[in-house]
């Protein structure tokens, strides 16, 4: 099983609390449930609705994130990629092995627009 994983994080590689203002995506490439390889990719400017077609252009497959909008949630979806809200302000590599060990606990979207 293949997935590419985009986590929005800040500079030190620790979920940031908005994807829409991160300052990097940490992308990781799975295959049968280990990082095979990863990279911090600078996004785009914010603009409305153009993360999920940017991170579906680099093979995103799935985000996780903590907070993230309805509307950019149905974004995601639209363009192939699940998404997974709620998830705890830890480092991308401990995120991604926790979330592939099935030990990541997500909590409520703390994201109300």
């Amino acid at each position: 099983m293949q997935k590419k994983i985009a986590i929005p994080v800040d500079g030190n590689g620790v979920l940031d609390a908005h994807f829409g203002h991160c300052q990097f995506f940490s992308i990781m490439n799975v295959e049968y449930d280990k990082v095979v390889a990863s990279a911090k990719v600078q996004p785009p400017p914010h603009e409305p609705g153009l993360l999920p077609r940017w991170l579906a252009g680099h093979g995103v497959t799935d985000i996780i994130a903590g907070g993230m909008g309805q509307k950019a949630i149905e974004l995601f979806k639209q363009n192939g990629i699940n998404v997974f809200v709620g998830a705890p302000a830890i480092k991308d590599m401990e995120l991604v092995e926790k979330y592939l060990s099935h030990e990541l606990t997500f909590s409520a979207n703390y994201c109300d627009h």
